[in-house]
């Protein structure tokens, strides 16, 4: 495993991170015992980040268990506060924040985080949700400082809603938080272009989720493959005709095996290359993905010029957000336009 620092801190960060969204269940069936020892065996591989959160189901009540079972050195712990509304206009377009964390809510969404993980003090809990009409200032941050203060947390982040990466960067100047989580991979590097290096001046740690596409990156998709109605994935793979995905899958095979033992793993390569990632987070509930994942982290590093080539010429931004929220015949008919091209 390669270790970096959290920024502000003298924590070695594990530079892949536990993403506990897998535990609530939302992906495929697993037993509480199998989910329970994912975490102890993504710890065992030097994994030392988890990242969670209060709207993941038993997630939190998962991991802690799992923690007061292990017996190594404690993990760096990141969850969030529950964003309230409805999902359409919480996630899809700029909410108010006396809607989204009315006054008390962040506090009452900490403590009953504590106890569900049954610690003490979280390292660092995020905003789920953050639309900078906000601004930067007023009783919700205020709430986040005193947290702070009382030593329940340790750091304070914010986690973007979808691709639009730069609406943390208000936060991210303010000197106010500590971390920001957003969408980052092959196909959406644009983090890189704005984000990340605004934050590495401002000593700002950025998390990357979504590094594998949700598993679309692996090359698992195909004409045929199915999910579940309650697969999370369902509605994420219904943003673009599914051989349009394919056909730019296709296209990065050209990088393996000579720059990556998979497609997974130049992912998870291209994920963890630049120094301004603090942690990629990746889904590691079910082990025999998690420690393929884990294992890419020692193959070696992509070199400069392949990463900029795929930085470059292999982007391809989607918001799966409008077909999620909205009636597809509301937005123009996504899927039916776009069934008709190849672009």
């Amino acid at each position: 495993m390669k270790y970096t620092k959290f920024p502000k801190s003298e924590d070695k960060i594990s530079k892949l991170g536990y993403g506990a969204m897998g535990l609530a269940g939302w992906f495929e069936d697993r037993t509480q015992q199998q989910m329970h020892r994912s975490v102890i065996n993504a710890l065992e591989q030097g994994v030392n980040f988890i990242d969670t959160a209060r709207a993941y189901g038993d997630s939190e009540i998962i991991l802690g268990k799992a923690l007061k079972d292990w017996q190594g050195e404690k993990p760096f712990l990141a969850t969030k506060v529950e964003s309230l509304g409805p999902d359409n206009t919480r996630w899809g377009i700029p909410s108010q924040v006396e809607e989204t964390f009315p006054k008390g809510h962040i506090r009452h969404s900490t403590e009953t985080s504590l106890k569900k993980l049954g610690i003490e003090q979280i390292d660092l809990l995020q905003l789920h949700l953050y639309w900078p009409n906000w601004g930067v200032s007023g009783y919700w941050m205020d709430e986040l400082q005193a947290l702070k203060e009382e030593s329940k947390i340790r750091f304070i982040g914010i986690s973007n809603p979808d691709c639009r990466c730069d609406t943390a960067l208000p936060l991210v100047q303010s000197g106010l938080i500590d971390a920001v989580q957003t969408i980052f991979n092959i196909f959406d590097p644009t983090p890189l272009d704005c984000l990340v290096p605004i934050a590495q001046q401002n000593q700002v740690a950025i998390l990357a989720r979504c590094i594998m596409d949700e598993g679309g990156l692996s090359g698992f998709l195909t004409e045929d493959t199915q999910f579940s109605e309650d697969d999370y994935r369902k509605t994420f793979f219904e943003c673009v005709p599914r051989r349009m995905y394919i056909k730019r899958i296709d296209r990065l095979k050209k990088y393996v095996p000579e720059y990556a033992g998979s497609l997974a793993a130049l992912a998870i390569k291209f994920a963890t290359h630049h120094q301004g990632i603090t942690t990629a987070l990746t889904s590691m509930h079910v082990e025999k993905y998690a420690n393929m994942n884990i294992a890419a982290m020692k193959e070696a590093p992509l070199p400069e010029e392949v990463f900029q080539e795929i930085r470059q010429f292999h982007r391809w931004i989607r918001n799966f957000y409008d077909t999620k929220l909205w009636d597809k015949e509301a937005v123009g008919g996504t899927l039916s336009i776009k069934e008709n091209t190849d672009a």
